[in-house]
């Protein structure tokens, strides 16, 4: 099914990779914050699950990395988490519902929409708890998803409205089974591999084309003008200058 006109977007969606990064640490509400200042359409997240089963915004399965903590984050719960990070932490690791309701207060983005949340899934193991905290925070409306096929499902189980993007890593076609029982709106693909011929056959199967991750403004300007309908970068400023000056400019010739 693909999306519906009435959601597709009249120019390209910029999408913030995991918030503002060269500005902010990633995935923080100081880098959603950013992001969303700047003109993000939507600002993608990464979700994993606490032990005690609380989604958070973490890529890692450990906190080494960002956080300087041999600790992987399944091993520990929310309140462990707090304590680790300390009461005067400038920076924490945010939950989904913090997430969302920085998104649901944020002032409309310069297409004049509401700004989207896009929940990154590595797998399946936190979709359930995903799509339960945007029900119960009221932002269905606001979170779509990106993923692996096994993730995309699972959301597809638990939130069958949702919008969903696939996560597709090769130029073969997914399967038709897949297609079928997934549904999903978009495609998302790796930059390097998205085409005219490409975005061109997508949409031959009802499949909008997604593309990821873009920080170079001449290969942002290629991509854009294969025909996706959102693009990520790290470098949302950067995207949102190229995208408006497009849309100024109008269809080439």
């Amino acid at each position: 099914m693909p999306l519906p006109a009435t959601a597709l977007p009249a120019v390209p969606r910029a999408v913030a990779h995991r918030g503002d990064p060269y500005r902010h640490r990633e995935n923080t509400l100081p880098s959603l914050r950013s992001a969303l200042a700047a003109g993000a359409d939507a600002v993608e997240v990464d979700v994993r699950l606490t032990r005690d089963g609380v989604p958070v915004l973490l890529h890692d399965p450990t906190l080494r990395r960002l956080w300087g903590l041999e600790r992987p984050l399944a091993a520990l719960t929310l309140a462990d988490l707090r304590r680790i990070e300390g009461p005067a932490a400038p920076l924490r690791v945010p939950t989904l519902a913090e997430a969302l309701a920085l998104v649901a207060a944020a002032p409309p983005t310069p297409a004049g929409r509401p700004p989207l949340l896009m929940v990154d899934l590595d797998d399946a193991g936190p979709a359930a708890a995903a799509c339960a905290e945007a029900a119960r925070c009221g932002a269905a409306d606001r979170v779509v998803y990106c993923g692996p096929p096994s993730a995309m499902l699972a959301v597809r189980r638990h939130a069958p409205a949702a919008e969903v993007s696939l996560t597709w890593r090769t130029p073969l076609a997914p399967p038709p089974s897949l297609l079928a029982d997934l549904r999903p709106h978009l495609l998302n693909l790796p930059f390097g591999l998205v085409t005219p011929v490409l975005v061109d056959r997508a949409r031959g199967a009802g499949l909008q084309v997604s593309a990821w991750t873009v920080d170079v403004r001449r290969t942002m300007a290629r991509v854009l003008r294969t025909g996706v309908v959102s693009l990520t970068s790290n470098r949302i400023g950067v995207l949102r200058a190229l995208i408006d000056a497009a849309a100024a400019a109008g269809p080439p010739g």
